[in-house]
């Protein structure tokens, strides 16, 4: 833990020097223009995250220390006019040395299609889409942007659906997205992966498994629906794309409220007494709000984020991050005043509680961190502690720099 936090002053103090020379006025991509009037562009985007992660209890032939890639990802998107839209997003995640392979080749090496969809506008305010998409349900976080995240990273139970029905938080479906005044509004029907990270059978008067699509077939379990709406009480939010920032850094003063679902008829299974498979519904229900304001004349900031989440995914489902009962998650952080030129810090804290159904204990997570943005968002550094507490306690400390282009 003490040399993470020697290598993270050492590069605070190294950074304003190094990296802060011309990226401060760069606004994020590179675009090509096709006419003079820009209806006709292609934009590129580049971000990239690697880890430094320190756990305190591993195997005695295990070091404490490790690397990780934790995302490389390059977005095009292209304009042919003003009502169509192709996004294409690829790229990888956690390259580490489980994932790594001698040649490049293995599975999880390999770079990948995250987003692939076109979408046509029938005017500014409405939309609709088809592809792989990461139109989600339930949240804001559940729709967040990676590079623009508050906490270092994402808060698991949050991405509710990651790999169970859905290819890394993407489903593949059609979507329709838009606002009314300043009610936005986002849903989608989509088609659910066959064979998820859930590939357990299930037992005679066992729980739960999430293999409705794997057992049952795509007949009685291939369809999910998703949604999620939220109003905006000061500023509208508005993007081009999906994703929802974790932290405006205090340009936009914003206040939302919103609530969403996800719901997979026979999503998971379970065997009754006799052994008969019946298929049990999946519907996980969220609110949240979300918040962020200036503070001052000096470019500070205060950011909140707090949400509620209901999750059935059938008779007592518990697999890794997944589990049936109730999640309340919070965030908070403060950026502190300065030149968006100059290093910047943003210290913050964050919570889970869990109740589970099939857990007589809750699950908590306890966050805290402090980002440092270096050359204003396009260079990123954040230390974060996490510690979580469930039949074992665990204690990791990482260190993140991150490169938005």
């Amino acid at each position: 833990m003490k040399l993470l936090i020697i290598l993270f002053v050492t590069l605070l103090f190294l950074g304003p020097g190094v990296f802060s020379q011309s990226s401060p006025d760069h606004k994020g991509g590179f675009t090509i223009k096709f006419d003079e009037e820009g209806k006709k562009e292609l934009r590129i985007l580049a971000a990239g995250q690697f880890q430094v992660i320190y756990l305190d209890e591993v195997p005695e032939d295990r070091n404490n220390f490790s690397f990780n890639l934790r995302r490389a990802r390059v977005t095009t998107y292209a304009k042919i006019n003003d009502d169509f839209l192709f996004v294409m997003q690829f790229g990888l995640n956690n390259l580490n040395e489980n994932t790594l392979s001698p040649n490049g080749r293995g599975e999880s090496s390999q770079l990948s299609f995250i987003d692939f969809y076109g979408q046509y506008n029938f005017n500014e305010n409405h939309s609709v889409g088809a592809g792989l998409h990461p139109y989600n349900g339930i949240s804001r976080l559940n729709n967040t942007s990676t590079t623009t995240m508050l906490p270092m990273d994402n808060n698991p139970p949050s991405y509710a659906t990651t790999g169970l029905s859905d290819q890394t938080s993407r489903h593949l479906g059609i979507f329709a997205k838009g606002n009314f005044g300043k009610m936005l509004y986002r849903i989608a029907i989509n088609e659910t992966l066959n064979d998820g990270i859930d590939m357990r059978d299930p037992e005679i008067s066992g729980p739960a498994v999430y293999g409705g699509h794997r057992i049952l077939g795509s007949k009685e379990a291939g369809f999910a629906y998703a949604g999620y709406f939220e109003y905006n009480i000061f500023d509208l939010e508005k993007s081009i794309l999906s994703y929802k920032p974790g932290t405006y850094l205090g340009t936009k003063k914003v206040l939302t409220i919103g609530t969403g679902f996800f719901s997979h008829p026979n999503g998971s299974v379970y065997l009754d007494q006799n052994g008969i498979a019946t298929g049990d519904d999946v519907l996980i229900l969220g609110l949240d709000t979300f918040f962020e304001a200036p503070v001052g004349e000096k470019g500070a900031a205060f950011t909140a984020y707090g949400a509620y989440q209901n999750n059935d995914y059938g008779k007592d489902y518990l697999f890794l991050t997944y589990g049936t009962g109730t999640m309340w998650y919070g965030h908070c952080g403060y950026l502190l005043g300065g030149s968006e030129k100059k290093i910047r810090f943003q210290p913050y804290i964050s919570y889970t509680y869990e109740d589970l159904v099939a857990s007589e204990e809750a699950r908590k997570r306890f966050g805290l961190g402090i980002n440092s943005y270096i050359a204003g968002s396009n260079f990123k550094l954040t230390l974060d502690y996490n510690r979580i507490n469930w039949l074992n306690a665990e204690n990791f400390v990482t260190l993140q720099v991150g490169i938005n282009l």
